[in-house]
């Protein structure tokens, strides 16, 4: 049996017939490990093959049995012109899954044949079973899956050549917080699982010398994130990833996360309003900040921020403070977005009871266009701030004066595949984005 795997993307990122992937914003995509992840839960019988519109083009007269189609929301418009044209033109089943198929059943159903609410590792092989002996049901949803023995991904299946150079791994899954923005948090129920710590360690051996762990929050469980970096620490390895701004504030943690060889943390500062953050649940402490970076930094480690522009107190005078703060504590890269209120989260469900939602064509849930009514701010005036400070953080000037100062105390070779590629791809992503444009700062821009 043939099972086509499609991960579709917004039509500024998808490959062109007879074209290469850029291999300057290459760092942006990852080894499509929830992919990997799907595959390698596929039953031994089924040949699978994974399509990234990243990098290469959809083939619809692809010879195959099934296909499934995994995206989130703003994916969501392209992934059902797919599923259309396989369904209709070309007579083929197809499933969906994925965050928005999960979180919007009823609505996906309407251009597939199946949905996988939730994980694949449960869901996939009855699917499949069912789809061979003509039993496939529209809905399938699983118990959340065993991390124990979870099987380590072929990563052959895909080109690694296109694909940012660092091998891609994932130790645990979920959050325990319950941030009413995040639609990690509510797929995954507000729990958090994680592998055994040796089964981690016995894949990392297999792989390169540079990593990122794909976790939500590394060091959601102190202990179990104590015990990984102390068996990491003889494996020598370089690597990336994500958690809380707690760690800056545990020194030992830290310590061993260094020792271990972590280079750089990506850390969701969100806001620099405490109202904002304690009407999200955020529990972080706005006053701490620029402490914790400190810190980090202390420990030769880089320090990517996520900001979220939007919030019900945030006033135009907040994209100044921001960009001001992000200056002075000397942070390597930023991800800006405009806060988001995807379907299945908390925040959908109170702007939509409020009347603030303002469209729902999900293709603008991409984090840079507004579907909602701010509180204190208009819509453009909004999108405006938020392009601004990326334009002013990603300027030339700018990038150029964060890189001479970062080898002076990162090791140069993660500077040079990490800090560098970061800035300089994040200024080619805005500037095909038309987000980089010459904003002056004055109060009739934002009225």
């Amino acid at each position: 049996m043939k099972f086509l795997l499609i991960n579709p993307t917004a039509d500024c990122w998808r490959i062109k017939h007879n074209k290469k992937p850029s291999r300057v914003t290459r760092f942006f995509r990852y080894s499509m490990l929830t992919s990997l992840y799907v595959a390698a839960a596929t039953p031994s019988h089924v040949e699978i093959k994974i399509v990234d519109e990243d990098v290469e083009p959809v083939d619809f007269d692809a010879d195959v049995d099934l296909v499934g189609i995994s995206f989130m929301t703003y994916n969501a418009p392209r992934a059902y012109e797919i599923a259309d044209r396989f369904r209709k033109d070309k007579g083929k089943t197809v499933i969906l899954g994925g965050y928005h198929p999960s979180f919007l059943p009823e609505e996906a159903i309407n251009y597939a044949d199946a949905i996988c609410i939730g994980e694949a590792e449960n869901n996939l092989p009855t699917m499949i079973k069912d789809f061979e002996t003509g039993k496939l049901k529209q809905f399938y949803r699983s118990e959340q899956a065993d991390l124990k023995g979870l099987p380590i991904p072929n990563r052959k299946l895909l080109n690694a050549s296109s694909y940012i150079y660092a091998d891609a791994v994932q130790a645990t899954r979920g959050c325990s917080n319950k941030c009413k923005f995040c639609s990690i948090s509510s797929f995954f129920e507000h729990n958090f699982r994680a592998r055994p710590v040796d089964e981690v360690i016995e894949e990392l051996k297999t792989l390169r010398k540079l990593i990122i762990f794909m976790d939500d929050n590394l060091i959601n469980d102190r202990d179990y994130a104590e015990e990984l970096f102390v068996k990491m620490i003889p494996l020598k390895k370089h690597w990336f990833s994500q958690c809380s701004i707690k760690i800056a504030f545990d020194d030992k943690l830290l310590k061993l996360a260094q020792d271990s060889g972590c280079h750089g943390l990506f850390l969701g500062f969100e806001s620099l309003s405490q109202d904002n953050l304690n009407s999200w649940s955020k529990g972080n402490n706005a006053q701490q900040y620029a402490l914790a970076i400190n810190k980090i930094h202390s420990a030769n480690i880089a320090v990517f921020a996520a900001i979220v522009f939007g919030m019900d107190s945030d006033t135009i005078d907040i994209f100044l403070k921001t960009l001001n703060f992000l200056q002075v504590t000397h942070v390597e890269a930023l991800q800006a977005t405009i806060m988001t209120p995807f379907p299945g989260t908390p925040l959908f469900e109170e702007m939509d009871r409020q009347g603030r939602i303002v469209t729902r064509d999900w293709s603008q849930y991409d984090f840079g266009h507004v579907v909602f009514e701010p509180k204190n701010m208009s819509r453009a005036s909004l999108r405006y701030g938020h392009d601004w400070v990326l334009s002013e953080f990603y300027s030339q000037s700018a990038i150029w004066r964060r890189l001479v100062r970062v080898f002076s105390y990162l090791n140069p070779l993660v500077a040079l595949y990490a800090v560098v590629p970061l800035n300089i791809g994040y200024r080619i992503r805005l500037i095909n984005n038309r987000a980089i444009r010459d904003f002056k700062i004055n109060q009739a821009a934002f009225a």
